[in-house]
């Protein structure tokens, strides 16, 4: 079987792994929750740090909140709040977001992922 390696446009950023309380995005360590996006990476203090999550809206359409280590369910107001600006949000577990978000990227889509670390 012949692996492929994923290539990303130029001006987007993959995760490149995680681990207990950090991410590592483009080569570069970030402990603590991340949002990965067309707009670069940036801290993020979870769910209730919402308005960083609602200015994703001009710039990807589908959004990835990684829950954690496990999947749960966000706050249907969130959920409701970014469907109003154009942005489907998924929730799944983290290291699912994060590597959801990767394939998407490599794709050439308008995608985001919102991560809490496991």
């Amino acid at each position: 079987m012949q692996l492929t390696e994923a290539e990303y446009p130029s001006d987007m950023t993959p995760v490149d792994g995680y681990g207990p309380g950090f991410f590592r995005v483009a080569g570069k360590l970030h402990e603590g929750g991340v949002i990965v996006s067309a707009k670069g990476v940036q801290g993020w203090a979870g769910l209730d740090d919402r308005a960083p999550l609602l200015a994703l809206a001009d710039h990807a359409d589908v959004l990835f909140l990684g829950m954690g280590g496990d999947i749960a369910i966000p706050p249907r107001d969130l959920i409701e709040a970014l469907a109003a600006r154009g942005l489907m949000a998924e929730a799944m577990s983290s290291p699912s977001a994060a590597r959801s978000y990767n394939v998407l990227l490599a794709e050439g889509r308008r995608v985001a992922c919102a991560l809490i670390p496991v």
